[in-house]
């Protein structure tokens, strides 16, 4: 269905936009290639995925919900709370056992933790109303590591990481829709999607490869094995070296998150074992090429204008790694695919998960192994840092500007 883009209310100089629909036409988008897809709301610029998560794209969807960072806390199974502004946890609540992400709803409502305990009877989503940014009952559900949603918004998926398995459920009740196994993914955990929304690429973690799904015919297309680079960075507990490298002795890798380029072609899948992110062509579903980030490269976030991507890494190999390590955040200009700065944690750190700021000025991340939340400035790669508790994870800053979302962390488009 088309769509139209009306700019309908203003508050403290943020405008808000509302999607109408302008015809009574089946719902069809039109993409880059031309293809319909039915269901999935048309891109505003065909050659950019990223066109409508700027400071000026904010839904009338979050007008009068509350600007905070809700910060899950893998350890301590309890939620903090910040708030942006002052910089101070203003709240904090527990919630299930090994919340990992915190994730914002298709139509930007609400807030799920997903709280990943292995046992069937102990997973839940905990939902967060981000107008009160209080959590309501938890609903349980079968080892939700991380969660997505089909891009036309029918269905959530939950990745059920121990199980191999990806679960699509109701997005409103979770109730099961159906199920697709993929039991040559083990760590199954993190996603993005094609640009028509035809298909979705996962990595696995423990496999060292992705997994390419189709959406519409609800099927595994087929499995990737990356490769690793000839040398990678030397496990240190000194500053990051960008030229302390080693011979890479590391058999296969450990992917982590995963983007997909502005205009579709290639996507960005971060590795924990190879220290960067490799570069795959998501059609021909092979790899193309390799580039250098830091040690333990962790989580992936495009800059608001859809030029940049924050890099971030945990400055260790290790899933389990110290306080204070080599950690920082590489940025990589998106139309070159080279590196363009290299931002450090002053005092060592960890970056993790996290993401930016409605108004692209500040890049939020969980400090993983250091029980601390930083707020860097995307300026100059200053940091702030927060005490949170213990092992914090996929943090979400709330709200983001677009119109719906895909998951995670907060993949807007």
């Amino acid at each position: 269905m088309p769509l139209l883009l009306l700019a309908v209310a203003a508050s403290a100089g943020v405008a808000y936009y509302e999607y109408r629909a302008v015809s009574a036409a089946p719902p069809k988008t039109v993409t880059a290639r031309g293809a319909d897809v039915a269901g999935m709301p048309a891109l505003v610029d065909p050659k950019n995925v990223y066109s409508e998560i700027g400071p000026t794209h904010m839904s009338k969807a979050v007008q009068g919900q509350l600007a905070r960072v809700y910060v899950p806390n893998l350890r301590t199974n309890d939620v903090y709370v910040i708030d942006p502004a002052t910089l101070k946890v203003v709240d904090k609540f527990k919630v299930g056992m090994a919340p990992q992400h915190v994730i914002p709803s298709y139509d930007l409502q609400t807030l799920w933790v997903a709280n990943n305990s292995e046992r069937h009877q102990e997973g839940s989503l905990t939902p967060i109303d981000p107008r009160t940014g209080k959590p309501g009952a938890p609903v349980p559900v079968d080892d939700p590591y991380n969660m997505y949603y089909t891009p036309d918004g029918k269905s959530a998926i939950v990745v059920a990481e121990a199980r191999k398995r990806l679960d699509f459920r109701d997005p409103h009740t979770m109730a099961m829709q159906y199920s697709i196994d993929t039991p040559h993914c083990g760590g199954i955990n993190h996603a993005d999607f094609s640009i028509d929304g035809r298909f979705v690429l996962f990595t696995c973690e423990f496999e060292g490869g992705l997994v390419k799904i189709d959406l519409a015919k609800r099927k595994v297309l087929g499995y990737l094995k990356l490769q690793m680079p000839p040398t990678r960075f030397k496990e240190s507990r000194m500053a990051f070296d960008p030229k302390a490298l080693e011979v890479c002795s590391a058999r296969k890798g450990m992917p982590q998150d995963i983007r997909v380029s502005p205009d579709g072609k290639h996507f960005f899948v971060a590795d924990m074992d190879a220290d960067g992110v490799h570069v795959v062509d998501g059609d021909s579903f092979k790899q193309i090429g390799f580039i250098s980030a830091g040690p333990g490269t962790h989580g992936l976030y495009p800059s608001r204008d859809g030029k940049s991507l924050y890099i971030a890494f945990r400055g260790t190999h290790r899933i389990h790694g110290l306080p204070k390590g080599p950690g920082g955040v590489a940025v990589m200009d998106f139309a070159t695919e080279k590196l363009t700065a290299h931002w450090p944690i002053p005092g060592g750190g960890s970056p993790d998960m996290g993401n930016v700021s409605a108004d692209g000025k500040w890049l939020w991340l969980s400090g993983r192994y250091d029980d601390m939340v930083y707020r860097i400035d995307t300026a100059n790669g200053a940091v702030n840092k927060i005490k949170v508790g213990g092992e914090p994870h996929g943090l979400t800053v709330w709200p983001q500007p677009g119109r719906y979302s895909l998951g995670h962390t907060g993949n807007l488009r």
